[in-house]
């Protein structure tokens, strides 16, 4: 499969070459956002309960209110976490100023704030998956006031 930014990550990853221009970067930002906003589990278990997902601070507050019945099936419980903590970041990346994703050498995708905070979203997810806590709403709210 041929993916542009992730051809470009990888040689940067390994020390190929300079970074992109920045032209090239909002391209490669665009398509790691795109990538990561698909959580296709999260998406279909929220349109089965009535809630459209629609990349906004609301629907964070709505999935927060959902019946945590993911909670009843033991191996798609992380996937599920895991999709959250990527709905999070789209939320954040597509409406905090100045956030984008960030991808750490490992593969793990955390969002960079302008301050340049790094907030582990797929963490958050999975912890809000598991326990209700933190609240994604809630994550949100202190990664819009950083």
């Amino acid at each position: 499969m041929n993916i542009s930014f992730l051809d470009t990550w990888r040689n940067r990853r390994r020390g190929g070459g300079p970074g992109p221009s920045s032209a090239a970067a909002a391209r490669e930002q665009e398509g790691i956002t795109e990538l990561l906003s698909e959580c296709e589990l999260l998406r279909v278990h929220a349109m089965r309960l009535g809630l459209r997902l629609d990349d906004s601070v609301d629907s964070l507050s709505a999935l927060d209110q959902l019946p945590p019945r993911w909670r009843e099936d033991k191996e798609e419980l992380p996937w599920f976490g895991n999709d959250a903590g990527l709905y999070l970041g789209t939320v954040i990346v597509r409406t905090v100023p100045g956030a984008r994703w960030n991808i750490w050498p490992s593969g793990h995708p955390v969002v960079r704030l302008a301050s340049g905070r790094e907030i582990q979203v797929v963490e958050a997810g999975l912890d809000w998956a598991v326990t209700g806590a933190p609240e994604l709403a809630q994550v949100y709210a202190e990664a819009a006031e950083a």
